[in-house]
């Protein structure tokens, strides 16, 4: 009799684990494949691509001790599931490509995704993930995740380009500072105002990667003049440099972890001097269109912001950016 009840049980956890591996769209799981629940704290982190930052994950992974870890993307593979499991302190990481609407669709993914105690999206192109993803319960499960269940979530690259309130969704390829400033209504220049994720400490705030390695400064101010001028929004930018997150936690207070830099931007009150259709940018307002405060990275996140006030740091300096006739001024 027991040993029935031994082969029952080993069948019954058997077949468990088979329906959770087997979720539509997953692509892969390491680590314990029965579903735990265990308490979860809010933090957001916003990657800049490049080399992931080890000491941003673990951040994460604190919020979620013991918790299944789900990475959602478009392309690509399950390369962060050995890694990020190998940081110890997880039950699970799971892969999901979700490269369709029609998986994107389906109740069993978005029911996946409301599973995880973590969820990181990882980077590829972050119009797919507008086309794919947007108004379906994919997106409910990652609103579910920031709103109910309170979990951190993380993204890199075109992961990070869709979690402030506003963004550059590249939905007709992407575009660098040159033609952003040169025509800040370039076809190129698709910018999306909420209606996707849902991150309140990111509202009127549109993030930008590869920053300073990809000379991204002018585009992003571009991305903040169109803010001012379409939406009539005191528009916010958070900039941040490859193999450098900055990680926001439940109150708010970023932290720049890594091994360069990220920037956080405000513009001027006044609108640009210039912004038009086929026209080359005018934003000067005396040299002061935006101010921005750089923040380095280190390893142990030292250097910190507050986005509730998003006022200047002590030891810290404003800086200020301006366009004249499409060339920025910094």
């Amino acid at each position: 009799m027991r040993l029935i009840c031994l082969l029952l049980f080993f069948k019954i956890t058997t077949l468990f684990a088979q329906t959770k591996g087997a979720t539509p769209a997953s692509i892969g799981i390491v680590g314990d494949t029965a579903d735990v629940t265990v308490p979860t704290q809010t933090g957001f982190v916003l990657g800049g691509g490049s080399t992931d930052v080890k000491e941003a994950l673990q951040w994460m992974i604190d919020r979620a001790k013991g918790g299944d870890v789900v990475i959602i993307r478009a392309s690509g593979s399950t390369g962060y599931n050995d890694f990020i499991y190998g940081l110890g302190g997880v039950n699970s990481v799971e892969t999901l490509l979700i490269n369709n609407r029609e998986l994107a669709m389906n109740p069993a993914v978005g029911q996946r995704i409301k599973q995880a105690e973590l969820l990181f999206i990882a980077g590829g192109d972050q119009g797919n993930y507008v086309k794919f993803w947007q108004d379906t319960p994919v997106e409910e499960a990652i609103n579910y995740l920031i709103h109910v269940k309170k979990a951190p979530i993380g993204g890199t690259s075109a992961g990070c380009a869709i979690l402030g309130e506003v963004g550059f969704v590249a939905l007709n390829d992407g575009i660098n500072s040159e033609e952003a400033l040169t025509n800040p209504f370039h076809p190129k220049m698709t910018l999306l105002n909420g209606g996707f994720i849902d991150i309140p400490i990111l509202k009127n705030t549109i993030t930008d990667t590869h920053y300073s390695n990809r000379s991204r400064h002018g585009r992003h101010l571009a991305f903040l003049a169109r803010m001012a001028r379409d939406w009539d929004m005191k528009a916010k930018g958070i900039g941040v440099d490859e193999k450098t997150s900055v990680c926001i936690d439940e109150k708010g207070i970023a932290r720049v972890f890594g091994s360069q830099a990220a920037y956080f931007i405000m513009a001027n009150k006044k609108k640009p001097e210039r912004c038009e259709s086929g026209q080359k940018l005018t934003w000067n307002r005396g040299g002061k269109a935006v101010k921005v405060c750089k923040i380095p990275a280190t390893l142990t996140g030292e250097g910190r912001f507050d986005l509730n006030t998003w006022k200047l740091p002590k030891g810290q300096t404003w800086t200020y950016w301006s366009a004249n006739e499409g060339t920025i001024t910094e």
